[in-house]
């Protein structure tokens, strides 16, 4: 070509068709088993899931995936495996051809060896044991079947595909500990299309699983954030009383705001993943088109009664905890109001103070200046007189009246000397402070 690709073009485009699904002739089984780390996945060693896929592939003698990989589909023994690395989780899905004459043995998940998986880097998150049979000729067969292997009350089965597959489950943990779910598909299905929907209960199920987790993290917040409320109403309630002082109800206010964001930061990425993964089992559903089977529930009415319930209580705690977020930035603005209320009630009656302080200098001053005016009077008086005295001997005046004669003279002299300086003093202050301005 004539230009430059980007770099990731290629390793993108391939991306789309990196996980294709599994092509099943029925009868055939399978088993699944998704594996969650129990912290966070960030806190795993770098590679410990392709490690623990190696140690499986070189039981059965297999070849190993691209270093850097995040799914892998081959041959190991007589069965097939599909691995897939997801953000938080790994699945390991096993498709062996055939079914056994026990439905739903547990021997069947020995394709997964038990040592094998008690190292594995995490915990199962969910697993299932899928039975893909043929449709038999007479369907009541398949509600005998049903009601032997799963239990009445919940479940659910439908015909999915334009009527190609019958699928059903019950969403219930066996004595094993895995799920079970039963598909019975019509004589002649593409061997694609079956894998599809075989793919399509295992996200199913695991998807479930994991937004579930959501929930069990709701249920633990629900009583911190009753005790965090009570403590945010009683502060609320305080701020348009005196009895408190300001400062004490903003520490406990910023203590308050302080522990809501703990908890925001602590559940964002649950609450959000949780929204995620109840979007993606919705889609799942949907995809397979269901139709009612013998006036039973469907996969979709099922998560409509008891799925929905358990996602509408997350986004209840998610939205409560935001809730009681922005109430408490709203009782901080609140009390940011009160104490600036309270400080220009204090600032008011400074400068009311200030300008009875400055009127009393002001008497003060006037008051020194005065006593200034006779003090310097008497002293030039005086002055004045010894420099005059060989003028007024001449002319016949004694000391008594010269000092009369100079004592009005040289107070009014004064008198205007120090009224001329506290005039230069007063446009100089003048001249100041129109200069800051």
């Amino acid at each position: 070509m004539p230009f430059q690709d980007h770099p990731l073009r290629y390793r993108l485009a391939n991306e789309l068709h990196a996980r294709p699904f599994p092509t099943l002739e029925a009868p055939c089984h399978a088993v699944f088993v998704a594996i969650q780390p129990l912290n966070d996945a960030a806190s795993r060693p770098a590679g410990a899931d392709r490690a623990h896929l190696a140690a499986l592939l070189d039981r059965y003698g297999a070849a190993h995936p691209a270093p850097e990989g995040t799914h892998f589909f081959g041959q190991i023994g007589r069965h097939m495996l599909k691995w897939e690395s997801h953000t938080e989780f790994v699945t390991y899905t096993g498709f062996t051809p055939g079914i056994e004459a026990r439905p739903f043995d547990p021997v069947t998940f020995d394709l997964f060896p038990p040592d094998w998986l008690a190292v594995a880097p995490g915990a199962c998150a969910t697993s299932a044991l899928v039975r893909v049979d043929l449709i038999p000729d007479d369907e009541s067969r398949i509600d005998a079947a049903l009601a032997d292997w799963f239990e009445p009350e919940s479940l659910a089965c439908s015909r999915v595909v334009d009527g190609a597959a019958i699928i059903a489950s019950d969403f219930r943990i066996d004595p094993a500990g895995h799920m079970r779910f039963a598909m019975f598909v019509r004589a002649g299905t593409n061997p694609q299309r079956i894998g599809r929907i075989v793919q399509r209960l295992c996200e199913i199920e695991t998807y479930k699983a994991m937004s579930m987790l959501g929930l069990a993290q709701a249920r633990d917040l629900s009583a911190t954030l009753a005790a965090i409320d009570q403590r945010l109403t009683h502060l609320v309630a305080g701020i348009g009383q005196q009895q408190q002082s300001a400062d004490d109800t903003l520490d406990e206010l910023l203590q308050v705001s302080a522990d809501l964001e703990t908890l925001l930061v602590q559940t964002s990425f649950r609450f959000g993943a949780t929204g995620a993964y109840e979007a993606l089992v919705n889609q799942r559903i949907a995809a397979i088109r269901e139709q009612r089977f013998n006036g039973r529930q469907t996969f979709a009415e099922f998560m409509m009664r008891r799925f929905d319930p358990a996602m509408r209580t997350v986004k209840s705690a998610e939205s409560r905890l935001q809730s009681m977020a922005v109430r408490a930035a709203r009782a901080g603005e609140l009390l940011r109001t009160r104490v600036d209320v309270e400080r220009s009630a204090q600032n008011q009656k400074l400068l009311e103070s200030m300008d009875r302080r400055a009127d009393l200098q002001l008497r003060l001053q006037r008051t020194v200046e005065g006593l200034s005016v006779v003090a310097i009077s008497y002293y030039a008086v005086n002055l004045t007189a010894y420099v005059l005295a060989p003028v007024a001997e001449p002319l016949g005046l004694g000391k008594t009246a010269e000092m009369a004669l100079l004592t009005p003279v040289v107070v009014m002299l004064v008198w205007l000397l120090v009224a001329r300086i506290r005039a230069g003093a007063g446009e100089a202050g003048g001249h100041r402070i129109s200069g800051t301005h």
